[in-house]
């Protein structure tokens, strides 16, 4: 039976992605090594790394300005840390958007090196929201802000305009939908959404932001070594940016991120739809801020809970289990997702109705 992946991450990548990748594993380059014990310093290595890099700006527009490309280790979760230690200076201030749990745990890490301002916070409507009214303090070193919420199923649609640096958390929807992505100044996302397995993060940030905190940087946290070093500082998660490098391959050939955005925008309106008409189901995040990778619903009577979970596991559907921040069901449907998945689970919510009526 076909599975239908719908799980938040690690999550679903190409098939493509996955036979490249396995065959790798066996032989790389027709080298008669495996891509797991080759050196990350071996020409083949250093051409994969080179062109993962650049070709992450040219799919994001920002080709020739000013920007870097890395794929570090450590997660967005090490970015929490390592944003405030390059961009907040000495006796500082930035200003954090809360949004959900992971714009909480980057807020966290930034009050260790200052005053971290949460300048809009939807937390006491259990982040259902995106915060609209708030004001970014024209003498913050940076606005930080977490573009989509896996756990709550709110992105944000719109961003402030403001002259100080714009960091984003975008783990979750990079290479999703088209942005004016120049209008941040350092983006960072872990790779196992959108991009590859678990194990490398890719951060792009503009150059001239970088070197004007005034305090001492450790070397392994210092954004700019990592760029003249071209992301070689230290030993690199091999398998996954090769992955990764797969699949932004895959992005590229199938149209980029405008194609991407209008077949992840009919995915969402199918499921979205479905949530709305069946008098069986609702959403849980305000209509306007849903977000368009992570749907995230509830059935309004749990004494279906039973036999709706046997239902969708009946079709092949896994990891739709929501978060037990929220509860019920979270599908993730990222750009690998094809429509046909979703459409699957939309007949599972259809077969529950009728078999109720």
């Amino acid at each position: 039976m076909k599975k239908h992946n719908f799980s938040a991450g690690p999550s679903i990548l190409p098939q493509e992605v996955f036979d490249k990748a396995a065959q790798a594993v066996l032989n790389f380059n027709d080298s008669g090594l495996s891509l797991l014990e080759i050196s990350h310093r071996s020409k083949d290595f250093v051409a994969v790394m080179e062109d993962a890099r650049a070709l992450a700006l040219e799919l994001l527009g920002l080709t020739g300005k000013g920007y870097q490309a890395l794929f570090l280790s450590g997660g967005a979760s090490l970015e929490f840390l390592r944003v405030p230690y390059n961009l907040m200076t000495l006796h500082g201030k930035a200003a954090y958007l809360d949004t959900g749990t992971w714009a909480a745990g980057a807020i966290k890490e930034a009050k260790q090196f200052g005053d971290t301002l949460i300048i809009g916070s939807s937390k006491a409507d259990n982040y259902s929201y995106i915060p609209k009214e708030f004001t970014i303090p024209a003498d913050a070193d940076y606005f930080h802000c977490t573009s989509n919420n896996t756990i709550f199923g709110t992105q944000m649609h719109s961003f402030p305009e403001t002259n100080i640096p714009v960091v984003c958390d975008m783990s979750s929807d990079i290479f999703s939908r088209q942005l004016d992505f120049s209008k941040f100044d350092l983006i960072y996302a872990g790779a196992q959404k959108n991009m590859g397995p678990a194990g490398t993060t890719l951060i792009v940030v503009k150059e001239e932001i970088l070197g004007k905190t005034g305090r001492q940087t450790p070397n392994i946290l210092d954004y700019k070594q990592h760029i003249d070093k071209e992301s070689m500082y230290n030993t690199p998660s091999v398998f996954a940016i090769y992955t990764s490098y797969l699949t932004l391959q895959w992005l590229k050939n199938n149209g980029g991120v405008a194609a991407m955005e209008k077949k992840n925008d009919a995915k969402a309106a199918l499921l979205y739809a479905e949530i709305d008409r069946n008098p069986l189901f609702k959403g849980t995040a305000n209509a306007e801020d849903r977000s368009k990778m992570n749907v995230t619903f509830l059935l309004n009577n749990e004494a279906y809970a039973e036999q709706f979970d046997k239902l969708w596991k009946s079709k092949g559907i896994s990891g739709l289990p929501g978060h037990r921040s929220v509860g019920g069901y979270r599908a993730s449907i990222y750009n690998a997702m094809p429509i046909e998945s979703v459409q699957v689970l939309v007949n599972a919510m259809q077969e529950l109705e009728k078999s109720i009526q």
